[in-house]
């Protein structure tokens, strides 16, 4: 088993000059609302609105200066590729990144606002993360997972470090869950620190790739359907580590309905004046939906980007 603890302690101390540590607010209105004290953590307030850039800027710390002469490849359904992008212009490092053909009009413009090369390939996930490490094995450059990668989970188990600084007692935490870098990355370092944390993990009921699979005691493929959470669509790598880190440290499962996660956008930004995309809000949803098992406790909710289109916006709002 990977030494999670070792590995986002070793991340802090090669990205901490280059993130933000962002806010930890408690929230009035679903504290009263829940019976718990809620605070939400604002990972939508990070380099690129998403989380993402923790892991991508620890990866490419990590690199070899060959590695990064030679050229990274990454895929992405959006926030990941913009943060790999930010640290390709932060570093003058060559790359291109490989998105779906239906990714979010917003991400794509995010990716891009940072120069780098972009690519359009399928309109499937897991097709464009398969098609993308061919690439850069064809041609000799270093791929870089979303997910399924050391340093990547390393850099997004950061957040945790700042959590346990920033709030004394952490009863439960609300992670969103795509392939599980981001939760691996918190449940290792939390469980290590403070064993008796509840990490939940947040899901669509369109696409629980993640929890299908925890369920089913191996990685599995799963029909997927469209979500407003796409930063979480999607099946996941077959040998993925993530998996036996979630298998060992994560407590329990939460899915969430279409409409659940598109009231969590609604409250957000009428309660919290506070913009999220629907991956963050799968979060949000999933402690509202389970909120009579946490009264009294403490409980974080990772807000984990906010890069969703004005369009989609426009149309959930109007419903």
């Amino acid at each position: 088993m990977f030494n999670v603890k070792e590995e986002v302690l070793s991340a802090e101390n090669r990205i901490r000059n280059y993130i933000r540590e962002t806010p930890l607010d408690c929230s009035i209105v679903l504290s009263q609302l829940t019976g718990a004290q809620v605070y939400l953590k604002h990972e939508n307030m990070q380099y690129t609105n998403s989380f993402k850039v923790r892991g991508a800027l620890n990866k490419l710390l990590s690199l070899t200066a060959e590695q990064r002469a030679n050229g990274i490849v990454t895929a992405s359904s959006g926030n990941h590729g913009a943060a790999v992008a930010y640290g390709l212009h932060q570093f003058n490092i060559p790359g291109i990144i490989f998105v779906p053909e239906n990714a979010s009009s917003a991400k794509v413009k995010n990716i891009r606002n940072y120069g780098a090369q972009l690519e359009f390939y399928a309109t499937d996930c897991m097709q464009t993360e398969i098609y993308a490490r061919e690439y850069a094995n064809t041609h000799h450059k270093t791929y870089i997972s979303p997910y399924n990668d050391l340093q990547v989970l390393g850099g997004q188990g950061t957040i945790a470090i700042e959590l346990m600084k920033q709030l004394e007692k952490v009863d439960v935490i609300f992670v969103p869950v795509g392939g599980g870098g981001l939760i691996s990355g918190i449940a290792g370092y939390v469980k290590a620190v403070s064993p008796t944390t509840k990490i939940i993990g947040c899901l669509p009921e369109t696409s629980p790739a993640l929890s299908a699979s925890i369920a089913a005691g191996k990685i599995i493929e799963i029909e997927t359907l469209p979500t407003l959470s796409d930063a979480t669509a999607g099946n996941m790598e077959l040998g993925s580590i993530t998996f036996e880190i979630s298998q060992k440290y994560v407590d329990d499962y939460v899915l969430v309905s279409e409409e659940e996660i598109k009231n969590a956008i609604i409250f957000s930004l009428k309660s919290q004046h506070c913009l999220i995309e629907g991956a963050a809000a799968v979060a949000l949803a999933a402690l509202l939906k389970t909120s009579s098992q946490w009264a009294g406790k403490n409980a974080v909710v990772i807000l984990s980007g906010s890069n969703i289109s004005f369009d989609t916006l426009k149309k959930i709002i109007c419903e």
